[in-house]
């Protein structure tokens, strides 16, 4: 059985707190920023007075899924490959900022929504069918977690290409949370797995 590495427990530790500390900061240091209509990427595009603060915690959320992504050896290849995917995209959107409040840049859209798409996906590309690796990457939970943060991805990204939506904020920040969450958990709770089984097996 392959196992979870303990640079895979520190990612996925550090990745919630960083995930929702960067935005938290950054909109608590800009007036009259409003984090339900408002997107996170706001908060690092050119104009943003934040702009470095937003964008040092995009960079090292991306380091941390690329931390993830190679020491979670308990996630088949190509789950692997496409938690490194996001990681490599979160680099993307980070360099190619959104011009302004007002405007939106393509190439930061593709990077985003292919973050976005891989972080819901990759529970189906990690599966195992071995019943020695827990539940959270055999089929039932990682299919349920994939169907789960693939329609709250939607709803996102529905409402961030209708220009105008009064929620865009808020919903960002669910399907964020929810994805780096799961990815924690299921980090987490492989690793207390293997680590039980290695006691009954001594």
């Amino acid at each position: 059985m392959q196992l979870i590495g303990i640079w895979a427990v520190v990612a996925a530790t550090l990745g919630p707190i960083q995930n929702v500390l960067g935005w938290t900061i950054s909109g608590a240091l800009w007036p009259g920023y409003d984090p339900i209509a408002k997107t996170i990427s706001d908060l690092a595009a050119d104009d943003s007075p934040v702009q470095w603060i937003q964008s040092s915690f995009f960079i090292f959320g991306s380091l941390l899924t690329l931390i993830g992504a190679w020491h979670a050896k308990a996630f088949s290849i190509p789950g692997r490959l496409a938690l490194a995917a996001a990681g490599v995209a979160g680099f993307g959107y980070t360099f190619f900022t959104t011009p302004s409040q007002d405007s939106f840049s393509d190439w930061h859209r593709i990077f985003a929504t292919i973050a976005f798409v891989l972080f819901s996906a990759w529970p189906l590309f990690a599966m195992r069918f071995d019943k020695r690796y827990h539940w959270s990457i055999r089929p039932v939970g990682a299919i349920t977690a994939s169907l789960v943060m693939g329609l709250t991805t939607l709803w996102f990204l529905l409402t961030w290409l209708e220009p105008g939506q009064p929620i865009v904020g808020l919903s960002e920040r669910v399907i964020a949370v929810m994805q780096v969450l799961w990815l924690s958990a299921a980090i987490w709770m492989q690793w207390l797995h293997q680590q039980r089984q290695t006691r009954v097996s001594v």
